[in-house]
């Protein structure tokens, strides 16, 4: 097995960060649902888990921000705001995916 450089590396990461978030945001299945089986019951589980993915999100891209480690080719022009600014609002719950008209225009 090959040895990965440090930005190989973070740049697998923020991808797994990436997706983490995204199955979350979509309330599919994901590590948290394993880790606490008993909270699906609570109303408030998939804030938390949206709260815990997003967490890990700007985890990730503080380390390529210490480490200049470019991160903003991953996302969108406006999911790179949203990650900047740091704040997981309902706005960017609602208006992650930017083709959210396109895809109801397919359905």
């Amino acid at each position: 097995m090959g040895k990965l450089s440090s930005t190989d590396f973070l740049q697998t990461k923020l991808s797994d960060a990436k997706i983490h978030f995204e199955r979350a945001l979509d309330c599919k299945h994901t590590e948290f649902d394993d880790l606490y089986p008993y909270m699906i019951e609570h109303p408030q589980f998939f804030w938390y888990k949206r709260y815990v993915a997003w967490s890990e999100l700007l985890t990730i891209v503080k380390l390529c921000n210490e480490l200049e480690i470019g991160w903003q080719e991953h996302f969108s022009t406006k999911q790179a705001e949203y990650i900047t600014s740091r704040v997981m609002s309902s706005r960017v719950l609602d208006e992650w995916y930017e083709t959210t008209d396109s895809k109801e225009q397919v359905s």
